[in-house]
This record gives structure tokens, C-alpha cells and sequence, in this order.
């Protein structure tokens, strides 16, 4: 196929969008459009990137945050290099597992104490800084805009809002912004968050008053205001007053962390993700166990195929979830993990006529598979799905891929700011000895996790998801649509989906549903009656279910001087390019 970007076309909802010159894309159309206006404008994808996961905290409030986390990579043109940026905070210095075993019986309550530093800020600008070209202030205008003036309410976001009203009114500041009358807006409704616009329209100002030093120094100022001034006065004023964790000093001491990322060949493309502390090693994991295995001879969504397919992402969960945690902490054994002797070994386990029960054993022993997990359907325990996503090509063959998040019902936003501060704190454990337990100053394990599929010299393509423990298994089927069955990318986007919950969940109360697997209603009901033979307890989604993913792909191929991209219907995400 021509670079992995095949213009071979399947029945799909939208056309791939092809363009010569730059292309963006988003989990919502304002923010894609807004990314794209930022290229159109001269920036590149970094700015356009940065600009498209400002304007998805407002569009997209009731889940990504201004004070949430935005893990980013980062791909550059002129060196032909990959860069992550964590974009993830870290515990407060007062958090210590102890005060939670004794204060909250071993579990993360919702509200201020599974308040972790507030990350996207500081993403937000030292990617600025060190790779953008355009300041704060122009990358912010839309989502000033947004929040100020107001965007009409989308369908999913009105559900989600309805849905989680008993959440909201838990706090009277919550209540105020998304049940404005005491009712969820209406689909269509002008949804204006003025107190939002009016905090971003400070960082602005803060950056053009320190203009004079330069961009640099105006970038600089943005930071201060957040995390040394009046900002981050209010956020530790309000968690000083009502019982929170978070100080200022915690806040003056946050800075992001830059770090290589992994990476994992998979049939001539190198993929990368970031590391061990989020989920985004698994994919990796999963791509060097599938390499040994004829999957076009199984055929595209057979019985075997997505069995086998489930099977393999059982064991890189299995091990996600016995030794994945934020490696300045816990010893993470990734040159094993991802070695290819390594992959042959756990393949050898995977049975071809029968589903593992539950969650296999992890691959190294040491650390064995929980056993005091709640098994709880999903049904009565919905596991909560936060997060967005934004990528960016420029003309330069530059390339962005974020997965910025953060919920607005499961912690108080902070009174006169318009934003929560980040409640990532729940995808850690409150278990003694867990790789990813609370402790002081580290990150929490993080679902959020933005991804780039490089052919070197030929193609660079970010992708990513929302969708909590769905995300890899996504992002996967995905991929795979557009490498082994060389569909365009729409089509390769729009294809029904599988995704498997057989082990703990990301997120407190970390339940568990040992066998589940869940498959978009385009699936064939012989296919899941087949499927249920082998073992797995099937349950059924929706055509095209949002629970299922919100998909973006845009890619460049520097050979034909092509980008194109695409968008998931499941959600209101959409690509802009030309």
C-alpha cells in the first residue's frame, strides 16, 4: 500500500479529507476548526495543536479541563524526532497513601481529595516555548471566544451533562455553569461559561502586558499568573478552606517533564508512545504480540480474528496492570516487557478456541493478578470516560498528537475561575504495594495517551482516542484497519469496534469484569453468538457507540505530498484540512 495512507475506499459515514497544505483535527469541529484557522493564520501544528486543546476545554468542558492534564507528542520535522511532554501532575506533597488507608478507608472519594497539580497549562505553554511560533493570547482566541460569547450546546455533551446531574449539583459552583436554571442546556442552546472566558482572557492579558521581553517572556508571564499568582491563589485558597490537600506550594513547584518516548515496530512503521506512567505502553505491547500472527488470513472482524485480537489485549492489561506506574517511583521492566523473546512467550498463550476467564497472570511473575478487585457489570457501574484529542500536521511535516482531559462533575470547580482542577488523582490505588499507588509528588497512572506512527522518511501519522480503558483498544483496531487492510482513513476509523473490560478499571472504584467484551451492533450477531461459544461474556453497544472511541488520524505522506485525515462519528469530532 502507498505509505499506509491507501485511498482505497469502504463504506464510511464521511469522506477522507485530503489536502497539500496543513491539516488539524479534534474530538469537537470548533476546536478542529480552530486548530486549522491558527494554521491558516502561519502557525504550525504546535500552535495549531495547543490552540485546538485549549478551545476542547471549553467546547468539551464536561470533560477536559483548563486544569486537567494534556499529555502531548510531539513530532519534528527538521530532525525527524519524536518528543513527549507528560502534561500529567502529580500528587500533592500531603497526599501519602497512610492519610488515605486512615481518612478514607483504602478508597479515593470523589471531590477535593483526589485532587492531583493541574498540568495543561504548563503543557500548554512550554510547548509554546520550545516548539511553537505564536503567542498564548493567539492560540487561546477561539476558546476565549467560546467561553465568553458562548457555542451551541452538542447533542453528546447535553446527554452528558443530563446524565451526570446529581453529580453537578453536589457543588453549587458546578450547578452553576451546567444546570443554569436548575436543568441541563438544551441541544442547540447558547452555552456560555463566562467566568472560563474571563480567566483565559487574564492569561492573555498577563501575556500581552509582559510583551515588551518578547514571546518568551510573555509565555512566561502566562505561567506565573496560573501557578505563582492569582490563580493559583484561588485554587489553594479554596482547598486551605474546605478540607483539600493542594498548596501553593505544590503549584510554584510543578513543571512538566520531557521524555523520550517508546516506540515499537510494527510492519514498517515505527510506533511510539509515551511511558509507563499511562496506559500508552500497552499498545505497544499488544502490536509485538500480534506481529507474529497471520491476522489478514484470519479475516477483517472474523470470529478468530477479533478473538484473538481480545486475547492479546488481555495480556498486555494483565500486565499494565501488575507493573505500569510512574517509573521516578517503581521499577517498570520495559526492556523486557516490550523485547520480541518476551512476546513470543505470552503469544505461545494465547488460546485459539478459548477465552482467558478473567485477566491472565502477568508475564514476570512477582506481582500476581488482584484477587480483591469488586466484579460489578458495567451496566450498574459505568466506567466514567474523560478526554479528548487533537492532532496537527503543518506544512513543514511538523506533527502534534495530544489527549487532553479532565471531568467537570467529579470535583468543585473552583469559585470565580470556571474550571476544576484536576480529580486525576482517581486512577491511582490506595493499595499498599500497587505500582501505581498514591504517593506524594508522584503522577497517577493515566488512560490519557496520544500516540504517532512514523514510516521514516515517508509518513508521520498521529492518532488517539478518548475513551478511559477503551483508548489502546481503539487506537488498535483502528491502526490495523489502515495498515494490514489498507482501508482509507475514514473508512478505517468508522469500522465497528470490540473492547474487552477482563480486568480492573483505570478508575476508582477499579471494579472488575472478568470475560466481558462488549461489540458495536455492525458486528454480526453470529460472529458474538461465536464469540460467546469461546467463552466470552457478550454484551452489545449501539452502531457507532460513543463509548466505543472518538478516533482522529490525519497523516503526511512526504513521498506524494499528500495529508489525509479523518474523524469519528461516534463523537463530534472532525478534521479540517486543504
Amino acid at each position: 500500500m502507498d505509505a499506509g495512507i491507501s485511498s482505497r475506499s469502504t463504506p464510511s459515514t464521511r469522506p477522507t479529507v485530503m489536502g497539500t497544505r496543513h491539516m488539524a483535527a479534534a474530538g469537537h469541529y470548533l476546536a478542529a476548526q480552530a486548530g486549522f484557522e491558527i494554521l491558516e493564520a502561519g502557525g504550525n501544528a504546535i500552535d495549531a495543536g495547543v490552540g485546538a486543546c485549549i478551545a476542547l476545554a471549553v467546547v468539551q468542558s464536561e470533560f477536559v479541563s483548563v486544569g486537567g492534564v494534556a499529555p502531548m507528542m510531539i513530532y519534528k520535522a527538521d530532525d525527524r524526532s519524536v518528543i513527549t511532554i507528560d502534561g500529567l501532575g502529580v500528587w500533592p506533597k500531603a497526599a501519602t497513601l497512610e492519610r488515605f488507608l486512615r481518612d478514607y478507608g483504602g478508597k479515593i472519594p470523589m471531590g477535593l481529595p483526589r485532587t492531583i497539580v493541574p498540568a495543561a497549562p504548563d503543557a500548554w505553554i512550554t510547548a509554546l516555548e520550545r516548539f511553537g511560533t505564536l503567542r498564548f493570547g493567539d492560540v487561546a482566541a477561539a476558546a476565549i471566544r467560546f467561553a465568553s460569547d458562548g457555542f451551541p450546546m452538542h447533542p453528546l455533551m447535553a446527554e452528558l451533562i443530563g446524565d451526570n446531574g446529581a453529580k453537578y449539583r453536589q457543588w453549587e459552583t458546578n450547578a452553576a455553569i451546567y444546570l443554569p436554571g436548575g436543568a441541563p442546556p438544551k441541544v442547540g442552546q447558547l452555552f456560555v461559561q463566562a467566568d472560563l472566558g474571563r480567566t483565559l482572557r487574564f492569561l492573555a492579558d498577563e501575556e500581552h502586558a509582559n510583551s515588551r521581553g518578547g514571546r518568551a517572556a510573555g509565555l512566561a508571564a502566562v505561567r506565573e499568573a496560573f501557578y505563582r499568582g492569582d490563580i493559583a491563589k484561588a485554587i489553594a485558597g479554596y482547598h486551605r478552606d474546605n478540607g483539600g490537600l493542594l498548596t501553593r506550594e505544590d503549584l510554584t513547584a510543578y513543571r512538566v517533564r520531557f521524555e523520550e518516548p517508546l516506540k515499537a515496530q510494527f510492519r514498517g512503521y515505527d510506533v511510539y508512545t509515551c511511558g509507563p506512567w499511562c496506559q500508552g505502553p500497552a499498545l505497544l505491547q499488544i502490536l509485538r504480540l500480534l506481529e507474529g500472527i497471520d491476522l489478514v488470513a484470519l479475516g477483517h472482524n472474523s470470529l478468530d480474528y477479533i478473538h484473538v485480537l481480545v486475547e492479546a489485549m488481555k495480556l498486555a492489561f494483565a500486565d499494565r496492570e501488575a507493573y505500569y506506574g510512574d517509573p521516578r517511583f517503581v521499577k517498570v521492566p520495559l526492556d523486557q516487557l516490550l523485547s520480541s523473546d518476551y512476546a513470543a512467550r505470552r503469544r505461545a498463550e494465547i488460546d485459539r478456541s478459548r477465552a482467558h476467564p478473567g485477566m491472565p497472570a502477568p508475564g514476570l511473575g512477582a506481582l500476581k493478578a488482584r484477587s480483591d478487585v469488586p466484579e460489578t457489570s458495567i451496566k450498574a457501574v459505568s466506567p466514567p470516560l474523560d478526554t479528548s484529542y487533537a492532532c496537527a500536521i503543518d506544512r513543514h511535516g511538523n506533527a502534534f498528537s495530544a489527549t487532553p482531559s479532565d471531568t467537570s462533575f467529579y470535583s468543585p470547580v473552583i469559585p470565580g475561575l470556571g474550571f476544576c482542577v484536576s480529580p486525576r488523582g482517581y486512577q491511582s490505588w490506595a493499595v499498599p504495594g500497587h505500582p501505581a499507588a498514591i504517593r506524594p509528588g508522584s503522577r497517577p497512572r493515566l488512560t490519557p495517551n496520544p500516540a504517532m506512527a512514523v514510516i521514516p522518511d515517508k509518513l508521520v501519522m498521529p492518532f488517539g482516542t478518548p475513551g478511559g480503558d477503551v483508548q489502546c483498544q481503539a487506537m488498535l483496531q483502528s491502526f490495523l484497519n489502515v495498515v494490514l487492510w489498507g482501508m482509507d482513513i475514514q473508512s478505517a476509523i468508522d469500522q465497528p469496534r470490540c473492547a474487552t473490560f477482563s480486568f480492573p478499571s483505570s478508575f476508582e472504584p477499579h471494579t472488575y469484569n472478568p470475560g466481558l467484551l462488549d461489540l458495536e451492533a455492525q458486528i454480526p450477531k453470529e460472529i458474538g453468538d461465536g464469540l460467546a461459544s469461546r467463552g466470552h461474556r457478550v454484551e452489545w453497544w449501539p452502531p457507532h457507540h460513543w463509548r466505543a472511541g472518538g478516533v482522529c488520524m490525519v497523516a503526511h505522506d512526504r513521498e506524494a505530498g499528500v495529508f489525509k485525515g479523518g474523524a469519528d462519528p461516534r463523537r463530534p469530532a472532525y478534521v479540517c484540512g486543504w
